[in-house]
């Protein structure tokens, strides 16, 4: 089994609240990491049919079945009803660690968490494999990238992980734990979230016009985001577009990345950038049908990116930290990928796919310490290559040091 970096970020939670909330996509390992972390704890399924209907129709008798045991309730959105009755019980008991929630639909569980347990509860959030968890070694802590870009120049990468076989497979767990063809598992991953999940969330009258809006949103990843041009592109209505995006947004299936906010004279770009969260799926709704092909595809340069965003967000999420991530982009169309805030700090990083490191890579990393009056602060490029060097006082890590 491979371990996840978010196990010890569970336990140490377990010790200082009531409730452990686990939130993340559909098969993303969140059951078997709440079993692994607690051992000892009962495990109840609220997709279970009797389950599902003794918390809805006797929430208090289904609570009293476990006394002072410990219990995962998994799926737990499917019964809101619960959280006002676990927070009168883990207010009279004052125990740590007493209800594991987990659930893979966030806004519908934060919603009634936020309503009823604030205060009582740690949230995390469980995204597909890390490429550090897949290597079995620690997380990059993006905190510390600019100490680790300096620890790792003049280094090779000898992991042997193909860089195109890795962005055609993705994350999810199952892929990997049964060595399943990663498009047979994902069609059928589609399938199930588009016909269930979606379903669940909201009323999506045509799931065909859905599936076609989750096609053009891969088709847009790395790009501003235009909500009216890709409603038009749909058929649907600028209304339904947010709406449908907020449904892929909550499902962890994509990420706005938001344009940074300090003002540095210039006009800025104010609408997010879309980002999926698993590169493999991205590959599946580009319709990539083998690993190969994303070297000649118009958008490898998009879904490499795409593919660092997401394993930066993986790494601040299963060290149990909260990203700071934005991008930037004046009216001049000088852009930085990635902006690393740290409060008194910002961490500038390109993203580049090429496996040659070019001069032009690190123009708008100049342009940013330009604008920043600090013409020796600390910058990076990732690139798909596999020799970290330095340029100019920047540093160019190969995507395995993410």
């Amino acid at each position: 089994m491979i371990k996840r970096h978010l196990q010890s970020v569970l336990e140490k939670s377990a010790g200082w609240f009531p409730v452990i909330t686990l939130t993340g996509p559909r098969q993303s390992g969140k059951t078997t990491l709440a079993k692994v972390a607690f051992p000892n704890a009962r495990y109840v399924s609220l997709e279970d049919p009797a389950m599902h209907n003794l918390a809805l129709e006797d929430a208090r008798g289904f609570l009293n079945q476990f006394g002072k045991d410990q219990v995962i309730l998994d799926e737990a959105q499917r019964a809101p009803e619960l959280f006002s009755y676990i927070q009168g019980i883990v207010d009279q008991n004052d125990r740590t660690g007493q209800y594991i929630l987990t659930g893979s639909q966030n806004f519908l569980l934060l919603e009634k968490i936020t309503q009823s347990l604030a205060g009582r509860c740690a949230i995390h959030h469980l995204l597909p494999f890390s490429h550090s968890e897949l290597l079995g070694v620690d997380a990059v802590d993006p905190d510390t990238l600019a100490e680790k870009a300096k620890q790792y120049s003049n280094q090779t990468d000898h992991s042997g992980h193909d860089l195109f076989t890795t962005l055609w497979t993705g994350g999810y767990p199952r892929i990997h734990d049964k060595h399943i063809p990663p498009q047979q598992w994902l069609a059928g991953y589609v399938q199930t979230y588009i016909e269930r999940d979606v379903r669940s969330i909201v009323n999506v009258g045509d799931l065909e016009a859905f599936g076609r809006f989750v096609r053009f949103c891969a088709g847009r990843t790395g790009q501003i985001l235009n909500l009216a041009g890709l409603a038009n592109d749909c058929g649907i209505d600028s209304k339904t577009a947010r709406r449908w995006l907020s449904i892929l947004e909550t499902s962890f299936i994509v990420k706005l990345l938001r344009p940074y906010h300090k003002n540095f004279n210039k006009r800025l770009i104010k609408s997010p950038k879309l980002y999926f969260f698993d590169s493999g799926l991205l590959c599946y709704f580009l319709g990539i049908q083998k690993s190969d092909d994303i070297l000649i595809h118009s958008s490898r340069g998009a879904i490499f990116e795409s593919w660092v965003i997401a394993e930066i967000y993986k790494n601040y999420y299963h060290t149990g930290k909260q990203p700071q991530m934005y991008y930037f982009r004046d009216s001049n169309d000088n852009e930085i990928d990635l902006l690393l805030d740290y409060g008194s700090d910002v961490l500038p990083i390109e993203i580049k796919s090429g496996q040659t490191i070019h001069s032009e890579f690190f123009k708008g990393l100049e342009y940013w310490r330009t604008l920043a009056a600090d013409p020796d602060s600390q910058a990076i490029l990732i690139y798909g290559g596999d020799i970290a060097t330095c340029f100019k006082g920047m540093t160019a890590l190969p995507w395995s040091a993410i």
